[in-house]
This record gives structure tokens, sequence and C-alpha cells, in this order.
């Protein structure tokens, strides 16, 4: 049975300028790199400048996805990003990607489901293509989180980073089995009895200001190793797949405690899962597709590899996405 999978065709990512090591906050806050990377694995991560904004992000990466996959903005269908820190309450982020580049055509969208926001992204754009809605979409997670931290709480602030990583996903005939190019199966959790584990204290309905990050870290780390290791292996599992099949683990950049525990839960040995979190920090719904971009520019992923991706979000939202390269 022929069917459509939405191919990866290209990626691209994008990171400020500016480069802040752990050093830095030992100047404010009663930490140190040691305290920080022990708990996080993060060493440094990318601040945007003043006059910098998450469309802008997701612009840059944006070029550089179709530049890999040698198309034009117009030879796009559709434009989702997934980000929690866009420009304005509205429009859209990905209207102002859509207008940045150019693109005169086809429709543009944001999703939020935080940290989880690209796998989220990326299910939906599957979905698009495989409907026949769209033959060829830009999926995109940008974020800006250094303009919603609370400088004085030295548990959050020393985790995050700005950036964006931007994929082209195209439409392509398969044979409808596992070995596939493309997407190959998707699972999307969440669970909103958990919102005062982490979630920003403002927003338009309720306070009409931006609001910063609150999370209760360590249990978000406990519901984070077995909700990750339970969506990798349902996504797996649709697509008729272990853990055992996996070239590459793809995870959410948020915690090095994390990736590993879920690795280990996994079986997959950390020689086979791609790590950004030192040089990036989270970059919530923008940690993945930077990470995919890294590698693939690395030359890491050949064609054929089996490659997963994970993710766990304010929400809780958490999701996972079985791909082959």
């Amino acid at each position: 049975m022929t069917v459509i999978r939405p191919v990866i065709r290209g990626t691209g990512h994008y990171l400020p300028a500016r480069v802040v090591p752990n050093s830095e906050f030992a100047k404010t806050l009663d930490t140190s790199d040691e305290w920080i990377v022990s708990r996080s694995g993060i060493e440094r991560r990318h601040f945007a400048a003043e006059g910098e904004f998450t469309s802008d992000l997701a612009i840059h990466a944006a070029r550089a996805a179709l530049a890999d996959a040698g198309l034009d903005a117009n030879d796009m269908d559709a434009i989702i990003v997934a980000t929690s820190t866009p420009d304005y309450t509205f429009p859209a982020v990905a209207t102002q990607v859509q207008a940045g580049l150019g693109m005169t055509r086809g429709f543009a969208f944001d999703i939020q489901a935080v940290c989880a926001g690209f796998v989220f992204a990326l299910a939906n754009a599957s979905g698009l293509i495989a409907a026949g809605q769209a033959q060829r979409v830009l999926v995109i997670g940008a974020e800006t989180f250094s303009r919603i931290m609370d400088w004085s709480d030295r548990g959050s602030c020393v985790l995050f980073g700005d950036g964006a990583g931007a994929l082209v996903l195209e439409g392509q005939d398969s044979a409808g089995t596992n070995a596939d190019r493309g997407v190959l199966a998707c699972d999307l959790n969440s669970d909103g009895r958990y919102r005062d584990l982490l979630y920003v204290d403002g927003g338009v309905s309720r306070t009409g200001a931006a609001g910063v990050l609150r999370m209760q870290g360590r249990e978000v780390f406990r519901h984070a190793v077995e909700k990750l290791a339970s969506t990798a292996t349902d996504a797996l599992a649709k697509a008729g797949l272990t853990a055992a099949d996996v070239d590459w683990v793809v995870p959410h950049q948020a915690n090095l405690r994390i990736i590993k525990g879920t690795a280990q839960k996994l079986g997959v040995s950390m020689d086979n899962v791609v790590v950004t979190v030192q040089d990036h920090g989270n970059t919530s719904a923008a940690s993945i597709p930077l990470a995919l971009s890294v590698a693939n520019a690395e030359g890491r992923f050949k064609q054929g590899d089996l490659i997963l991706t994970e993710a766990i979000g304010g929400g809780l939202s958490w999701g996972a996405v079985a791909l082959r390269w």
C-alpha cells in the first residue's frame, strides 16, 4: 500500500551572538559553574540581543533549512512555529516568518506546548501532509526564554537559553512500512493537573503582563524520565519498532541528568544520543530542531537511520516522534 510520508528535506538553526557562560551568573547569584554543571550539564547558553525577537531567530533558522533543502520560501505550503515566547500576543510568529521570508502563498500558524512544542508541531505538520493539505511544511521551534526569567531564582534562570531550529518536511510516496524514510509515528500527551509544576505567572487574561517562569525542579525531574521513556516506547510501538532499532535519540535538551536517565530507561547507549545542552542550555521548543540541525551539520546521520525524538514541558505536555532519516 502506497502512503505519503513526511520526509525531512533540510535542517537549519540559529543562535544569537551573545554567549553567556555560567560564570556570569556567579556575579549576581549564590551559584557557580561547578554547581550549574553538576545539576544540569549546562556550561553556556545564548541570549538574544536587545531588539532581536523570536521571529528574527526563526527567520534565520528557516533560511538555513531552506538553503539546506535547496528550496525557496514560496516552495512551501505552510509554516508552523512552536514557541512560548511570541513577539506579540497576536499575530502568530509564523506569519512574521512568512513575511520575513517573502512567502506570499500558503498558511502559517503557531503551536504552544512549551518544551514539547516542536514534537507537537512536527506531528501536526505530518498530519497536514498525510491528509493532502500541504506538500511541503517548514517546521520551526524558536524561543527567547531570556525574556521571561526571574533573574533572582538561581534554580531556573541558569537553565534556559535562546535559539531557533527548523526543518523542511516534504511529502513523498512510500511503501507504507517502517522501513520508509520520514515520520513513522507520533505519540502526544498532556495532563493539566500538573500545571503548577512549570508555568509562567502572567498572561493576557490573568495579569495583562508576560510574567516570569516558575518551576518546581525536583517534581518536573521526577515526572520527566518516566514520561519521556513511556512516550518514546509508545511512539516506537506504533511504528512496530523497539528501542533496539533506534540509531539516534535526539531528546529535548533540558537537563543532562534527564537525558541520561531516559536513555538508561530505554536501554540506549549515550553514544547514540545527541547532546547539545552544554552549549545551548534549555531552549524549550527550539532544542530538538537545534540539536537535529547541529548533528546533521556534523554529518552524524546517514540515510535510513532511525531517529527518536522526545520532549516534556509545561502543561504538563509530552510526546515523541519516530522518524527515519
